[in-house]
């Protein structure tokens, strides 16, 4: 049951992408799996892809454009950002010039410049590859800090007929978050829900504690973030400190927490550490036969994508497309293409 509603949430997800196609980079052009995925997109329609390499790569699909960072003059200009963004952190004119030639490094440069919509990479390169690419390119969103990962689980319906889509932050990159980086992850998880998802994100920070039951340190955390985000995002619809039965159940809910607006009906689950959230998502994702898409990144300035160097063809087709849609409206232009 659960493998058909999470293929028909990533249809949607395809079917959204497609209205307004996006132009996203694929900087490991090397890899078959990636040339596979970029094809099924290409016919599918959900992106413009465009491959980049350095120097010589195999042949991409038919009608695939590929960007090549050892002729593209637009090498010049992602060395400037390079140095504008690290110079004064110690980074030399010459390390620039090499970066600016690395395929990941010249993909995420295009992105930050506004000539491509989003990156996938990962299937080669490391997460903390991929990761400090996006930092020295791209950076973070406005009124963000963290970058941070979520993961979509299709979970079987269990308040009410339907499967449903929760996310869960965060699984894959803070360890340890304070009250200011829980506030950011939930923050971004909730911006992307509203993108990825379409629906009204249910914001709720998880602990041991409901509402002042329990008390500690990572409690005091979580009440803390619960307060940033509500004086920075008064509209936003977030709850906290909560167990997690009582964010997810409704007739608990009413006992425990019932003046809580999310109590009962989260859809965006912010665990207290990665510990939590990691573990907790693996349970579901084993125990419950629930389908875990992801991790996403989550708080860039603009998408990037980080991929398990164990994603197939037809996962990294997924994740180009929620990269796509991560990247809100409209595209931010054709250019890479050209």
């Amino acid at each position: 049951m659960t493998h058909d509603a999470a293929a028909a949430f990533l249809a949607r997800v395809h079917e959204r992408a497609a209205a307004v196609p996006r132009t996203i980079l694929f900087p490991e052009a090397g890899d078959p799996r990636v040339l596979e995925a970029v094809r099924r997109l290409a016919d599918r329609g959900s992106v413009r892809p465009v491959l980049v390499s350095a120097g010589q790569a195999p042949a991409g699909p038919p009608g695939i454009p590929t960007l090549d960072v050892l002729t593209d003059p637009r090498a010049t200009r992602v060395v400037e950002l390079l140095l504008q963004r690290r110079g004064a952190r110690g980074l030399t004119r010459d390390q620039a010039e090499s970066l600016g030639r690395d395929p990941l490094i010249f993909a995420d440069g295009l992105v930050a410049m506004g000539e491509a919509d989003g990156c996938v990479a990962g299937a080669v390169h490391t997460t903390a590859d991929v990761l400090r690419a996006a930092l020295w390119t791209i950076g973070v969103a406005p009124g963000v800090h963290t970058v941070s990962s979520a993961f979509y689980l299709v979970v079987p319906a269990f308040r009410g007929a339907a499967a449903e889509v929760l996310t869960f932050t965060d699984c894959a990159v803070v360890p340890e978050p304070t009250a200011r980086q829980l506030a950011d992850i939930a923050r971004a998880a909730a911006v992307d829900r509203v993108r990825i998802v379409g629906d009204v994100p249910q914001v709720a920070l998880l602990s041991y504690s409901t509402v002042g039951s329990a008390d500690g340190p990572s409690v005091q955390r979580v009440r803390e973030a619960v307060a940033l985000l509500r004086g920075e995002i008064p509209t936003l619809a977030v709850s906290g400190e909560l167990q997690a039965d009582a964010a997810l159940l409704p007739e608990l809910a009413q006992r425990k927490a019932p003046q809580e607006a999310t109590a009962g009906r989260a859809n965006v689950l912010v665990f207290p550490s990665l510990d939590a959230g990691n573990i907790a998502y693996k349970l579901v994702q084993r125990l419950a036969h629930a389908t875990a898409i992801g991790p996403i990144l989550q708080g860039l300035a603009q998408p990037c994508s980080d991929l398990s160097r164990g994603a197939t063809a037809e996962e990294i087709m997924h994740v180009a497309a929620i990269t796509a849609l991560q990247a809100g409206e409209g595209p931010a232009s054709a250019g890479a293409g050209a």
